[in-house]
């Protein structure tokens, strides 16, 4: 039995869909913070997709408490959706999460499976404000940008097939097939980028009246491609799936 979680979003929709068979679990389901009633939805689970949680202050104790939860339903396995470049001390301060989690799941001994992908392509166009133009500190940097499309198959494939959590092939990196400057991403959008300073991109972004936590976030997003820390671009998706990894191109 496999279960998977966030099955009403974008990744774990596709992934419950091309396993019918699958246990969906959605946040009405079971709550990451509800040790006990996530226990009581994957009874019965050999492996678990654990899709990372909405990003939040306390996220990484949300986690855990998924995690522990598997632990005690005897789930014997988790396909964990990382970040790439997942470090205690990564630019993009949400990836600092992903490395927690990634560690507090190989503690467990529990068999594990690390999917770490890039930014998403489908948000790309989300990064243009109304005046249709995307700003922030990423500088000349790159990013090798993912579908959702190739995310997803990528997780069916490593919770369906065989010798993905063994001792050499336990983590992948999910990019796109190419790295594009936020330039070149405007340009295939129709839109403008206007580099910001570190400074500028958090007072542009004061607006929002967000929590500090968040604005952190996007902004260290951008930081991070700046520091090319998102610009590596990796074959896994093609060695998981067969076929090339889909290249950005907006509809």
């Amino acid at each position: 039995m496999i279960a998977v979680t966030g099955a009403s979003g974008q990744v774990g929709g596709r992934v419950a869909a091309a396993l019918p068979e699958a246990r969906r679990l959605t946040r009405k389901d079971a709550e990451y913070r509800d040790t006990t009633r996530m226990r009581q939805a994957l009874d019965g689970v050999d492996t678990l997709f654990l899709v990372s949680g909405r990003e939040s202050a306390d996220r990484l104790a949300e986690h855990r408490s998924a995690v522990d939860a598997a632990v005690g339903a005897g789930v014997r396995r988790i396909v964990y959706l990382s970040f790439v470049g997942a470090a205690p001390e990564c630019t993009f301060t949400f990836g600092r999460d992903h490395w927690h989690t990634e560690q507090y799941i190989r503690q467990t001994g529990l068999r594990w499976t690390f999917l770490r992908d890039n930014l998403y392509q489908e948000m790309l166009p989300m990064l243009a404000g109304p005046d249709g133009v995307i700003r922030g500190p990423a500088g000349d940097g790159r990013v090798a940008a993912v579908s959702y499309d190739d995310i997803a198959a990528c997780a069916v494939v490593a919770l369906t097939g065989d010798g993905h959590d063994g001792h050499n092939r336990q983590t992948y990196d999910l990019t796109g097939p190419e790295a594009l400057t936020l330039h070149e991403v405007a340009a295939r959008l129709g839109v403008r980028y206007v580099p910001e300073t570190v400074e500028e991109a958090y007072a542009s972004r004061a607006h929002y009246g967000a929590p500090a936590f968040e604005v952190a976030g996007w902004v260290s997003s951008y930081e991070a491609i700046a520091a090319g820390e998102l610009a590596a671009v990796s074959d896994d998706v093609a060695r998981l799936t067969g076929r090339p990894a889909k290249p950005f191109s907006p509809r």
